[in-house]
């Protein structure tokens, strides 16, 4: 009888207990070069490029690489906020989501990797900035909850610095007028935006720590405006900001810029490093970092560390003054690459690094890779990597060719673990050879010796824009010569 008994059992059990936890950390335009374990994994003068004692320390994030994986050419799909985690979620390409630029909401169709997962009996969950439900501002708990179970401290979009708890529910505390504004206010420890959402995720690992989870924590930090409570304010008001050397070449000769820069402005041409808000950007980060270690520490005390797998990523990285700007939307690398970082004891090996160019649209099918799920998914754009993730080999470096693209189709690229070609409607093709120009400054299109790279990486690109149905083939005049 009870032999009996264990075999019915037996499904449940692989439903309920033998599938990994997932918490996934998400920050908000973080630029690589503020995490110690990406500057491991560059040149000198690629790590510090404000100097070489300018560094914010990040220890518990750093744990991550060292226990787990690094990726170190991981793209944005698209680098600004609703079409790379769009992408993300879905596993497609922005343009096949609904929102391939800001503030479109997700259509009713998507798919996401947290359905998938309620369906096989996780609780599932999401908190902070989800900016996938149009236009609404912050827009708490929306109706539309593809999957997350628990949205209550889903908020749609903003970068508030602080947050508390009302009746009604949560809210923005900083107010003018009573409505929200982006202002530090008396923000500290219990109510700083990263702070407050760390202390409700902690509280919901709490409450469904017996059972298997999927919670997605998304941090509006570091994202402008850059303000940050005490003691983060002043951490790093010591530090001496220097000009990046793309910073200084730009400057130099501006009329070099590629023709797809306008695609921000010259309104937003940064000739001067603003001091304060790059310490105060620093000072987000380690706040990051500090909470990041408090879920780190939840999983240790709770014995839950060997079966559940801890992802820190971000949506798009931040210029932070290299080639004269701020924040995203451009094809270098600090603005379209971002942090991708991987703890899985129980099967991921320690200190892997990955240099496969990778993209958002390959996380959902790697997930489910590395959680063992094949039936009921649905169609995705991106690459189940997860043979590359589990297998011993301490180092991958494949030569895959991945696509990105501008919101607005002003620019399309393809990428590889050392070569980026950018086409757009405003330049000749732009040809970065990372290796010998790791600023990316230098222009190798036309030159002999790179002709064979540029056809390989034009050929691929065309095929992968015509099978995920890029809309700037038709609707605007790329120049591929």
């Amino acid at each position: 009888m009870l032999k009996f008994l264990l075999f019915l059992l037996l499904p449940f059990c692989f439903l309920f207990g033998a599938r990994p936890n997932v918490i996934i950390i998400q920050t908000d335009e973080h630029n690589l070069r503020t995490l110690g374990c990406y500057r491991e994994q560059m040149s000198e003068a690629q790590a510090y490029v404000w100097g070489k004692d300018v560094v914010v320390e990040t220890p518990y994030i750093d744990s991550l690489a060292r226990d787990g994986l690094i990726c170190t050419n991981y793209f944005a799909a698209s680098p600004v906020c609703t079409p790379s985690r769009a992408s993300w979620v879905s596993g497609l390409y922005p343009q096949a989501t609904g929102s391939p630029r800001n503030d479109m909401p997700l259509n009713d169709s998507v798919i996401t990797f947290a359905e998938v997962l309620r369906k096989r009996g996780y609780a599932t969950s999401y908190l902070g900035k989800w900016h996938l439900d149009g236009d609404a501002k912050p827009g708490w708990a929306p109706t539309r909850k593809f999957g997350f179970s628990d949205n209550r401290f889903m908020f749609n979009r903003g970068h508030w610095k602080k947050f508390e708890m009302t009746k009604a529910g949560p809210q923005v505390a900083t107010r003018k007028n009573n409505k929200p504004v982006y202002a530090l206010g008396n923000a500290d420890e219990k109510s700083f935006a990263t702070d407050w959402l760390v202390d409700r995720s902690l509280e919901i690992l709490e409450r469904d720590k017996k059972q298997p989870f999927c919670m997605m924590l998304a941090l509006p930090d570091p994202h402008g405006p850059n303000m940050v409570r005490s003691p983060y304010d002043t951490m790093y008001d010591h530090l001496v900001f220097k000009e990046p050397v793309s910073m200084r070449k730009v400057l130099a000769a501006l009329r070099n810029q590629p023709g797809w820069m306008s695609t921000q402005g010259r309104k937003n041409l940064v000739k001067k490093i603003n001091q304060k808000s790059m310490a105060d950007y620093f000072g987000m980060v380690k706040c990051i970092d500090d909470n990041v270690g408090k879920i780190l520490r939840f999983l240790k005390e709770n014995e839950l560390e060997e079966d559940t797998i801890v992802i820190f990523t971000s949506d798009h990285g931040d210029m932070m003054c290299e080639h004269c700007r701020m924040n995203k939307g451009l094809p270098y690398k600090t603005s379209v690459g971002i942090p991708f970082l991987l703890k899985y004891p129980a099967k991921v090996p320690a200190s892997k690094v990955i240099q496969t160019a990778y993209t958002t649209v390959d996380f959902f099918p790697t997930l489910m890779g590395l959680m063992g799920i094949e039936d009921g998914l649905p169609a995705m754009h991106g690459l189940n990597a997860s043979i590359a993730y589990t297998n011993k080999k301490k180092e991958i470096a494949k030569d895959r060719i991945v696509y990105v693209r501008h919101s607005g189709g002003a620019w399309v690229a393809a990428f590889d673990r050392r070569y980026k070609l950018v086409i757009s409607t405003s330049d000749k093709p732009w040809l970065f050879d990372l290796e010998k120009d790791p600023d990316e400054l230098v222009n190798f299109y036309g030159r002999d010796e790179y002709k064979d790279e540029f056809t390989r990486l034009e050929k691929e690109l065309k095929r992968q824009m015509v099978k995920y149905e890029e809309p700037a083939l038709v609707e605007k005049k790329l120049r591929f010569q």
